[in-house]
């Protein structure tokens, strides 16, 4: 008898430590200052939720639980790899666009198609 509301216990315990979590992970999806922060912030939302399936399991006895958080947590990696996969490519297109052409920012004359410098009055 202890032994269940011991489990019990733990188990609003952690579901309220859960909640806090989901809150705050939430807030930085939405506040994220970049697109690195907000995928960060959704990698965590996966594990909260794994988090939420695995108490729920502990506390109903129902094993098949776990194995939909096995399947949630699959899922979540892929995800992650393929926005950073996104912002890799994303992010460097970016950076291209926003960098001035490297002779004209060094001082150097501008380099013609052919390869030569154009001729200045000297």
């Amino acid at each position: 008898m202890i032994a269940a509301s011991i489990v019990s216990a733990a188990a609003m315990v952690s579901l309220v430590i859960l909640s806090l979590a989901f809150l705050f992970t939430v807030f930085r999806v939405v506040i994220g200052p970049t697109l690195p922060d907000r995928v960060l912030a959704l990698d965590m939302l996966v594990a909260v939720a794994i988090g939420f399936i695995a108490v729920i399991a502990i506390k109903t006895g129902f094993t098949l639980y776990i194995d939909i958080a096995i399947s949630l947590g699959l899922v979540g990696f892929l995800a992650t790899v393929a926005f950073a996969r996104f912002i890799l490519t994303h992010g460097a297109s970016e950076q291209a666009e926003r960098q001035p052409s490297a002779p004209i920012a060094a001082g150097r004359k501008p380099v013609r198609k052919n390869g030569r410098r154009k001729k200045g009055k000297r």
